[in-house]
């Protein structure tokens, strides 16, 4: 890896973990702190934000280093303008074969879980209208893009596998989960 790619990588980064890991928090506890409004009064809150929390992380995380070695990129790229290398293979392993974004459905579980540590009706309201927004975007930009890149092989990706919101269970070829 040349030093050009690797320090993009990095911009890219610290770019991400500057606007989702430190600002967005930041800006739903200063919101939670404002408005008063609050979820429920009571301490299963709090076991509704760690359930949130695990999967949110692990997700985050999981999807970031797949997309860096399986995917020879990275995962920032705004209004078409990478800012880190973009991936040179399509992913559909790994936790991209539960959601297209893994990535975004993980900090949005991160995100819904401070909310409900906070007890903040504020900021899930405020996540909520992100959240569609977020869709929107994913719609309007990055899967266009990525059809550009990727062609018939992102289209039957795209099929198969649901926007942000993994399947729970999933159905294997010829094979049925009982219940389905």
């Amino acid at each position: 890896m040349s030093s050009k790619p690797f320090e993009s990588y990095i911009t890219g980064y610290i770019a991400g973990f500057a606007v989702f890991v430190l600002a967005v928090p930041y800006l739903l506890y200063e919101v939670a702190l404002i408005y008063e409004a609050h979820i429920m009064e009571h301490w299963s809150r709090h076991i509704i934000a760690v359930i949130l929390l695990i999967p949110g992380l692990s997700f985050a995380i999981w999807s970031n280093i797949v997309l860096v070695t399986r995917g020879r990129g990275g995962p920032i790229d705004i209004f078409d303008v990478a800012i880190s290398p973009r991936t040179q293979k399509l992913v559909v392993t790994g936790p991209y074969q539960y959601t297209r974004n893994p990535m975004v459905f993980g900090m949005f579980c991160c995100y819904f879980a401070l909310a409900f540590y906070l007890n903040s009706l504020p900021d899930l309201i405020i996540l909520a209208v992100l959240f569609l927004a977020a869709r929107f975007y994913l719609e309007e930009t990055e899967e266009r893009r990525l059809w550009r890149d990727f062609g018939k092989e992102y289209e039957e990706y795209r099929k198969r596998v649901p926007m942000i919101l993994p399947r729970v269970l999933r159905r294997k070829r010829g094979n049925r989960i009982k219940g389905t």
